[in-house]
């Protein structure tokens, strides 16, 4: 089959992505704006990673600064909150207003704060759970969820041609005759 004949990834599949990207952007700044607050607090710019990577070290992660337990927390907090946002743009779609998705991905960004600090790593990173701070944890995840609700944006405009019609040859390429 010809390049210029090759039928383009379901929607679905480009909303997964696209939820993937918009979620990794959402998990930076959020991380951003932790780090941020944790400066502002008097505490390391590193904290939130440094928390999370607590699931990986247990207390030998909890310290100030950067350092190599930083990076397991760092990628913890960006693979998890990139998946998440692949599922929401999944599960959402493009069946709701943008206004509205981004209404409902920062609805989603707050109870997955609430979801995972209250409930999940109470029980799986008790440190995590005891030692964020609960304000700026939350606003950071309404921030995520801010960022995420933009997937749509990143889809593009362009729609595949009409069926039934033909794809134009590529530029230096001549049209296949069929013979």
């Amino acid at each position: 089959m010809d390049a210029a004949t090759t039928t383009p990834p379901p929607r679905g599949f480009a909303t997964f992505l696209a939820g993937l990207q918009c979620g990794m952007l959402g998990s930076i700044c959020m991380l951003g704006c932790l780090g941020v607050a944790a400066e502002w607090q008097q505490r390391s710019f590193w904290t939130a990673e440094n928390l999370m990577a607590s699931a990986f070290y247990g207390s030998r992660a909890i310290h100030t600064g950067f350092a190599s337990e930083t990076v397991s927390g760092l990628a913890a907090y960006l693979s998890m909150y990139s998946l998440l946002g692949a599922l929401f743009a999944a599960a959402v779609g493009l069946r709701v207003p943008r206004l509205r998705i981004v209404l409902l991905a920062m609805a989603f960004g707050l109870g997955w704060y609430w979801v995972s600090f209250r409930l999940l790593w109470k029980t799986v990173m008790p440190l995590v759970a005891l030692l964020h701070v609960e304000r700026s944890t939350a606003f950071a995840h309404v921030v995520y969820g801010l960022v995420l609700g933009t997937y749509p944006g990143m889809l593009g405009t362009a729609a595949p041609p009409p069926a039934g019609t033909e794809a134009t040859p590529a530029p230096g390429e001549s049209p296949d005759t069929g013979s």
